[in-house]
């Protein structure tokens, strides 16, 4: 199951927990800013000039790498498994 095919919230950090209760692990965090990243990318394709919207985004991405930062910095491994969970960078 892709981040694009959870329909929620909780599919997303069922998916990416560390533990049975996490729900604020960077790992969870930086999942559920992509899934809301995914889903504005969509938004984006049938209203181009929503700048309203552009601005959240561009808040959000900007969140997204400060946590993505953080994670390396604290432990390398779960920052590549991350990447690689959700398909980041090449």
């Amino acid at each position: 199951m892709s981040l694009a095919e959870c329909a929620n919230k909780s599919e997303v950090i069922a998916k990416y927990q560390r533990h049975d209760r996490d729900s604020g692990s960077p790992e969870v965090q930086i999942a559920l800013l992509t899934s809301r990243l995914e889903k504005l990318a969509g938004h984006f394709q049938d209203h181009p000039q929503d700048k309203h919207s552009r601005q959240g985004l561009l808040k959000i991405v900007s969140h997204r790498k400060g946590l993505l930062e953080y994670l390396k910095r604290k432990d390398v491994e779960r920052y590549r498994q991350t990447l690689a969970n959700l398909g980041l960078r090449k």
